[in-house]
């Protein structure tokens, strides 16, 4: 019960980012709750991916328009911007390799939308600190053996990353428990945040003129 909470407002925020009529790619789409509330809130052209036989039933079951395959795999025979928006929701911690995953659908969507449980909450910390195991949580309740998250970041991981790899972060979304959006962290939302949504894309390169070139002496 508790995670189906958590997941409304998450899928909320989601909506909300989105644009009526756009071209959305949901990869990890799980049962298709959230393409749903977007057909019906949004009007949108959805296209759900997941790997899972039995989620991808439920999604058909929704009406929801599913391709079963590995998110890794099937995502590089998208064109560029094929999307207006990708949504990664859930899933960049239970990917391989989510370094080439977000490579990959910041080239397919003009927009994306990344969301994650934050590693670096302060609960997770103490339960570290205390008891030094591995922490589980409502959202996060699997043991170290048998977890899909194998790759768990927080947000400042989250952010060194958008910062090296020239990604331009557009809204940023904390929340925390059952709440629906979290005030201001004052730059504390690494510690005190639970779950973090962001709305991000690939910042555009500039280009050099010719004049540019001569002025800075740069051969090619």
């Amino acid at each position: 019960m508790y995670k189906e909470i958590y997941l409304k407002h998450t899928y909320e925020e989601i909506v909300r980012m989105i644009e009526d009529n756009s071209r959305v790619l949901d990869l990890g789409c799980g049962d298709g709750e959230l393409l749903e509330l977007l057909y019906n809130r949004k009007n949108v052209y959805g296209l759900g991916v997941d790997i899972n036989t039995e989620e991808v039933l439920k999604c058909i079951k929704r009406g929801v328009s599913v391709i079963q395959e590995d998110i890794e795999e099937g995502i590089y025979k998208y064109k560029d911007q094929a999307f207006d928006y990708v949504i990664l929701s859930e899933t960049l911690q239970a990917v391989k390799r989510p370094d080439h995953v977000m490579n990959q659908i910041l080239r397919v969507g003009k927009k994306v939308i990344v969301s994650f449980p934050n590693f670096a909450y302060y609960k997770m910390r103490l339960h570290i600190l205390f008891k030094g195991i591995m922490p589980k949580s409502e959202i996060l309740p699997f043991e170290w053996y048998n977890t899909p998250n194998i790759h768990l970041l927080s947000i400042r991981d989250f952010k060194n990353f958008c910062r090296a790899n020239s990604i331009k972060l557009l809204e940023e979304i904390y929340l925390v428990g059952t709440q629906k959006k979290v005030k201001n962290y004052f730059g504390m939302e690494n510690m005190l945040a639970e779950e973090a949504i962001f709305l991000i894309q690939r910042t555009p390169q500039e280009k050099i003129t010719l004049k540019e070139v001569i002025v800075n002496g740069v051969k090619k």
